[in-house]
């Protein structure tokens, strides 16, 4: 007996190993991480920072928005600037977030790089 679906989705297969969720293609040749990755957020050229402390227990976290950078070159600034200034961070969402109150050095960096900062 066939399925009268023609969207069926494989559901479990030994045959490919794992199965990407969005695409549903073999995860060794599934390209969304790599659209994902390249994906540019529209701005509005301002380079924002704030400090944040809300769900963390009272410590603080200097939050870096408005980057029109890719995936991939927001994690390489969040790499450079972590390395800069010695603490720890990530990238969340398009939000570059570093571990302390960093944003006079920040903002100094960021327009070293040639960035409006607000």
């Amino acid at each position: 007996m066939k399925s009268d679906k023609l969207d069926s989705r494989l559901v479990y297969s030994t045959s490919q190993g794992q199965v990407c969720p969005e695409c549903a293609k073999p995860v060794k040749s599934c390209v969304c991480r790599e659209i994902k990755m390249a994906v540019v957020p529209n701005t509005d050229g301002v380079v924002r920072l704030s400090y944040d402390t809300k769900g963390r227990k009272g410590k603080g976290m200097t939050l870096i928005t408005g980057l029109a950078l890719s995936e991939q070159g927001l994690l390489d600034l969040a790499k450079q600037l972590k390395q800069r200034f010695g603490t720890g961070g990530a990238v969340k969402d398009c939000i570059i977030e570093l571990q302390g109150d960093h944003r006079k050095l920040v903002a100094e960096e960021l327009r070293k790089l040639g960035y409006c900062v607000k």
